[in-house]
Order: C-alpha cells, then structure tokens, then sequence
C-alpha cells in the first residue's frame, strides 16, 4: 500500500502571455492552454503553453509530480506542481492551468490520490457491497518526495462491515499523512434488501398488451345502471301499454 513516486525529469515550455481576461478565448481556439505561475515569494505571472505539450506532460504527472517549467526568456526552469486544471464539460479538454511554484528545500501539503487494485471477494460473492468514502489522502513531504498515488489492495476484504483505513497505509520514506488514520477509504456494506426493489408479484401485474379487465357491475358508480336503462327501454317496456 506504499505510494510510487515519479522521478524522471519532466520539461515544459511556456511563454509569457499578454492575452488576458475574455480575450484568452482565442487562445484556446488555436489549441494554446492560458495558464498561470504562482507561489510563496512569487509574483504571479500570466504564462500559455501549447495544449498539445501540456497534455502528455499531465497525463505522466498529474498533480503531483514536479514538472520544470522554462519560461520564454528565463534561463533558470521554475519547480512547479499543475494544480486547478479547468476543464470543459463537454469535450473534457483542459480551458485553463495553475502552477503552483515550490521550492525543492521546502515541505508542501498535497492531496495525494487512492487507487484501488485486485478483487473484494465478499463482491464476488455478492456478499456486500464495496463503497470509498475516501478518495484522496492529504499529506506533508518534500516536492520531490511526494507520492504519485496510494494504491490499496482490496482482495483482503471477504467480509460485510470489513474496512481499510488510513492508518494501513504505508507511506514512502519522508512523507508525513496529515489525514486522520481513522478515516475509512474503503469498507463493504450489506447488500441492498431485494424486497425494497422487488416488482409486483407476476399475476397482479397486466400482461403488455393483453386486454384490460372490465371492471366489476359492483364496482360501478351508484346510479350508473338506472341511468342506462331509463335513456334506452326495452321492447317490454315499450309493448305493455299495447297489450292494455
């Protein structure tokens, strides 16, 4: 259950961007990602890079690995995590960046994602049902100690109100968890009673199609009958007066 860390060095390119405000629509149109630089100590700055260079380096990093930014006309790379990407909810293209400048001396708090591997054998077994309450653990370490992800095995859950903690994690050398060890990630809950969502029995549901059942004399308004017979008598009723 320990994190895996991503150590390979990650470049990016980008420039300084003059288009603000509304106007970065047009960026965005000839597929250039606005974006900005921010940090502690650090003048914020106005930064585009070109989404077909972004996109594989996030991919490969997420939001936690370092990435060295080199900006157009800097000659020393800026530390930086990719944090806030904005994203269309449509096309689920990314609209708009931070990067979040750190120092690699100093420790910073990150929210670290959990990934969950294997098979719940009390799932297989339709047992109980696995829920995550917990998707992302909050820790403090160093930028390039940061772990890319928790992974958890869940094939040790073979039992109902069986769980996974925090505390079981395992975090790499140099990383502190911020996050309560109390905190369930994962546990298996008792399955759904079927007769909450049970159908009608089959003799008391209409066949599709099949011809409605008329409903009984009884079960007709008061009156109904009386009213049919006096707007249409029968032929009795009509020849006793000639039979006089």
């Amino acid at each position: 259950m320990a994190g895996k860390q991503v150590k390979e060095k990650i470049v990016l390119k980008v420039e300084k961007r003059k288009i603000l405000g509304k106007k970065v629509k047009k960026l965005r149109k000839e597929d250039i990602l606005p974006a900005n630089i921010y940090g502690k100590n650090v003048k914020s700055l106005a930064v585009q890079v070109s989404l077909k260079d972004f996109l594989p380096v996030y991919k490969k990093v997420g939001e936690t690995g370092i990435v060295e930014i080199m900006v157009e006309g800097e000659k020393t790379p800026r530390h930086v995590l990719i944090h806030n990407v904005q994203k269309d909810p449509v096309s689920d293209q990314p609209l708009h960046a931070d990067f979040h400048q750190v120092l690699l001396t100093e420790k910073i708090t990150a929210s670290i994602p959990v990934e969950l591997v294997g098979e719940s054998p009390a799932v297989q077994q339709n047992l109980g049902v696995l829920i995550q309450p917990l998707s992302e653990v909050e820790v403090e370490a160093l930028p390039t100690d940061l772990p890319e992800q928790f992974t958890i095995d869940i094939s040790s859950l073979k039992e109902v109100d069986q769980t996974i903690t925090v505390g079981d994690l395992k975090p790499p050398a140099g990383v502190k968890i911020i996050t309560s060890g109390k905190e369930i990630l994962v546990k298996i809950n008792p399955p759904t009673k079927e007769e909450e969502v049970a159908p009608p029995p089959a003799e008391e549901a209409p066949s599709a199609g099949g011809p409605t059942e008329e409903k009984p004399a009884a079960e007709k308004p008061a009156g109904e009958e009386k009213k049919t017979e006096e707007a249409v008598p029968s032929k009795e009723q009509k020849s006793e007066p000639e039979k006089k």
